[in-house]
Protein backbone atom coordinates (compact mmCIF):
# COMPACT_ATOMS: atom_id res chain seq x y z
CA UNK A 1 0.00 0.00 0.00
CA UNK A 2 1.39 3.41 -1.00
CA UNK A 3 2.13 5.94 1.70
CA UNK A 4 0.07 9.09 1.37
CA UNK A 5 1.72 12.32 2.28
CA UNK A 6 -0.08 14.03 5.09
CA UNK A 7 0.60 17.66 5.96
CA UNK A 8 2.76 16.53 8.89
CA UNK A 9 4.90 14.27 6.67
CA UNK A 10 5.23 17.03 4.05
CA UNK A 11 6.30 19.54 6.69
CA UNK A 12 8.88 17.12 8.08
CA UNK A 13 10.20 16.47 4.57
CA UNK A 14 10.39 20.20 3.83
CA UNK A 15 12.26 20.78 7.10
CA UNK A 16 14.78 18.03 6.26
CA UNK A 17 15.38 19.56 2.82
CA UNK A 18 15.79 23.03 4.33
CA UNK A 19 18.21 21.76 6.97
CA UNK A 20 20.22 19.90 4.34
CA UNK A 21 20.40 22.94 2.06
CA UNK A 22 21.53 25.18 4.93
CA UNK A 23 24.09 22.66 6.14
CA UNK A 24 25.60 21.72 2.75
CA UNK A 25 25.41 24.93 0.68
CA UNK A 26 28.81 26.40 1.59
CA UNK A 27 30.73 23.13 1.12
CA UNK A 28 28.89 22.27 -2.07
CA UNK A 29 29.37 25.76 -3.54
CA UNK A 30 33.09 25.58 -2.77
CA UNK A 31 33.33 22.12 -4.35
CA UNK A 32 31.60 23.30 -7.53
CA UNK A 33 33.54 26.61 -7.77
CA UNK A 34 36.86 24.73 -7.62
CA UNK A 35 35.82 22.83 -10.74
CA UNK A 36 34.02 25.53 -12.71
CA UNK A 37 35.64 28.84 -13.62
CA UNK A 38 32.39 30.74 -14.25
CA UNK A 39 30.62 31.76 -11.02
CA UNK A 40 27.23 32.00 -12.74
CA UNK A 41 27.50 28.49 -14.12
CA UNK A 42 28.60 27.24 -10.72
CA UNK A 43 25.47 28.76 -9.17
CA UNK A 44 23.36 27.13 -11.87
CA UNK A 45 24.89 23.75 -11.05
CA UNK A 46 24.29 24.34 -7.33
CA UNK A 47 20.63 25.11 -8.03
CA UNK A 48 20.37 22.02 -10.25
CA UNK A 49 21.74 19.88 -7.43
CA UNK A 50 19.23 21.23 -4.93
CA UNK A 51 16.43 20.83 -7.44
CA UNK A 52 17.49 17.20 -7.82
CA UNK A 53 17.37 16.86 -4.02
CA UNK A 54 13.79 18.12 -3.94
CA UNK A 55 12.84 15.74 -6.73
CA UNK A 56 14.55 12.82 -5.00
CA UNK A 57 12.79 13.61 -1.72
CA UNK A 58 9.49 12.79 -3.41
CA UNK A 59 10.64 9.25 -4.16
CA UNK A 60 9.49 6.50 -1.80
CA UNK A 61 13.03 5.42 -0.88
CA UNK A 62 15.02 7.86 1.23
CA UNK A 63 18.54 8.95 0.34
CA UNK A 64 20.96 7.23 2.71
CA UNK A 65 23.92 9.60 2.86
CA UNK A 66 22.56 12.93 1.69
CA UNK A 67 25.91 14.77 1.77
CA UNK A 68 27.69 12.20 -0.37
CA UNK A 69 24.69 11.99 -2.67
CA UNK A 70 24.72 15.78 -3.20
CA UNK A 71 28.42 15.77 -4.10
CA UNK A 72 27.90 12.89 -6.53
CA UNK A 73 25.03 14.76 -8.20
CA UNK A 74 27.18 17.92 -8.34
CA UNK A 75 30.06 16.03 -9.95
CA UNK A 76 27.68 14.54 -12.52
CA UNK A 77 26.19 17.95 -13.34
CA UNK A 78 29.68 19.45 -13.78
CA UNK A 79 30.66 16.64 -16.13
CA UNK A 80 27.41 17.13 -18.07
CA UNK A 81 28.17 20.85 -18.48
CA UNK A 82 31.68 20.20 -19.76
CA UNK A 83 30.41 17.58 -22.19
CA UNK A 84 27.81 20.00 -23.44
CA UNK A 85 30.42 22.72 -23.93
CA UNK A 86 32.75 20.36 -25.74
CA UNK A 87 29.91 19.39 -28.07
CA UNK A 88 29.07 23.03 -28.71
CA UNK A 89 32.65 23.86 -29.59
CA UNK A 90 32.53 21.53 -32.57
CA UNK A 91 31.05 23.31 -35.57
CA UNK A 92 27.48 22.34 -36.23
CA UNK A 93 26.34 21.21 -39.63
CA UNK A 94 24.10 24.22 -40.21
CA UNK A 95 27.00 26.59 -39.67
CA UNK A 96 29.30 24.57 -41.92
CA UNK A 97 26.67 24.10 -44.61
CA UNK A 98 26.05 27.82 -44.92
CA UNK A 99 26.61 28.85 -48.53
CA UNK A 100 28.41 32.05 -47.52
CA UNK A 101 30.99 30.37 -45.30
CA UNK A 102 33.96 28.63 -46.78
CA UNK A 103 37.59 28.71 -47.53
CA UNK A 104 37.24 31.73 -49.83
CA UNK A 105 36.44 33.90 -46.80
CA UNK A 106 39.74 32.93 -45.19
CA UNK A 107 41.80 33.98 -48.20
CA UNK A 108 42.63 37.62 -48.97
CA UNK A 109 40.63 39.10 -51.85
CA UNK A 110 42.47 38.65 -55.12
CA UNK A 111 41.58 42.12 -56.45
CA UNK A 112 42.88 44.14 -53.49
CA UNK A 113 46.26 44.99 -54.97
CA UNK A 114 49.48 43.27 -55.98
CA UNK A 115 50.67 42.51 -52.45
CA UNK A 116 47.37 40.89 -51.50
CA UNK A 117 47.28 38.95 -54.78
CA UNK A 118 50.77 37.64 -54.06
CA UNK A 119 49.78 36.67 -50.49
CA UNK A 120 46.75 34.84 -51.86
CA UNK A 121 48.87 32.87 -54.34
CA UNK A 122 51.37 31.93 -51.60
CA UNK A 123 48.52 30.84 -49.32
CA UNK A 124 46.91 28.75 -52.07
CA UNK A 125 50.21 27.00 -52.81
CA UNK A 126 50.80 26.33 -49.11
CA UNK A 127 47.22 25.12 -48.78
CA UNK A 128 47.74 22.66 -51.61
CA UNK A 129 50.90 21.34 -49.96
CA UNK A 130 49.20 21.12 -46.55
CA UNK A 131 46.25 19.24 -48.06
CA UNK A 132 48.67 16.69 -49.51
CA UNK A 133 50.02 16.07 -45.99
CA UNK A 134 46.59 15.13 -44.60
CA UNK A 135 45.43 11.54 -44.22
CA UNK A 136 43.26 10.66 -47.25
CA UNK A 137 39.95 10.52 -45.35
CA UNK A 138 40.49 13.94 -43.76
CA UNK A 139 41.58 15.44 -47.08
CA UNK A 140 38.58 13.97 -48.90
CA UNK A 141 36.07 15.35 -46.40
CA UNK A 142 37.72 18.78 -46.40
CA UNK A 143 37.79 19.00 -50.20
CA UNK A 144 34.24 17.66 -50.59
CA UNK A 145 32.82 20.10 -48.08
CA UNK A 146 34.89 23.23 -48.65
CA UNK A 147 35.72 23.09 -52.33
CA UNK A 148 32.91 21.00 -53.78
CA UNK A 149 30.40 22.60 -51.34
CA UNK A 150 28.75 19.26 -50.50
CA UNK A 151 26.77 19.05 -47.25
CA UNK A 152 27.74 16.72 -44.43
CA UNK A 153 24.39 14.97 -44.75
CA UNK A 154 25.08 14.28 -48.40
CA UNK A 155 28.63 13.08 -47.64
CA UNK A 156 27.31 10.82 -44.87
CA UNK A 157 24.71 9.30 -47.20
CA UNK A 158 27.33 8.65 -49.90
CA UNK A 159 30.05 7.28 -47.63
CA UNK A 160 27.99 5.44 -45.03
CA UNK A 161 29.90 7.31 -42.29
CA UNK A 162 28.10 9.27 -39.59
CA UNK A 163 27.90 13.05 -39.79
CA UNK A 164 29.82 13.29 -36.51
CA UNK A 165 32.67 11.19 -37.93
CA UNK A 166 32.86 13.44 -40.97
CA UNK A 167 32.75 16.55 -38.79
CA UNK A 168 35.60 15.21 -36.68
CA UNK A 169 37.69 14.44 -39.76
CA UNK A 170 37.14 17.92 -41.13
CA UNK A 171 37.96 19.42 -37.75
CA UNK A 172 41.31 17.60 -37.65
CA UNK A 173 42.01 18.73 -41.20
CA UNK A 174 41.21 22.34 -40.33
CA UNK A 175 43.43 22.23 -37.24
CA UNK A 176 46.32 20.91 -39.32
CA UNK A 177 45.76 23.50 -42.04
CA UNK A 178 45.57 26.34 -39.54
CA UNK A 179 48.83 25.28 -37.98
CA UNK A 180 50.56 24.95 -41.34
CA UNK A 181 49.25 28.25 -42.73
CA UNK A 182 49.66 30.35 -39.58
CA UNK A 183 53.25 31.28 -40.44
CA UNK A 184 52.14 32.70 -43.79
CA UNK A 185 49.29 34.63 -42.17
CA UNK A 186 51.75 36.07 -39.68
CA UNK A 187 54.30 36.90 -42.37
CA UNK A 188 51.80 38.82 -44.48
CA UNK A 189 49.98 40.20 -41.42
CA UNK A 190 46.63 38.94 -42.67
Amino acid sequence: MATTLTPDLMAASDKQITDTVLRETARLRSFIRQRMPDANEAEDVLQDVFHELVEASRLPQPIEQVGAWLFRVARNRIVDRFRKKREQQLPDTEQLDDEDSGIAELLPMDNAGPETTYARSVLLAALSDALDELPPKQRDVFIAHELERRSFKELAADSGESVNTLLARKRYAVLHLRQRLQEIYDEFDL
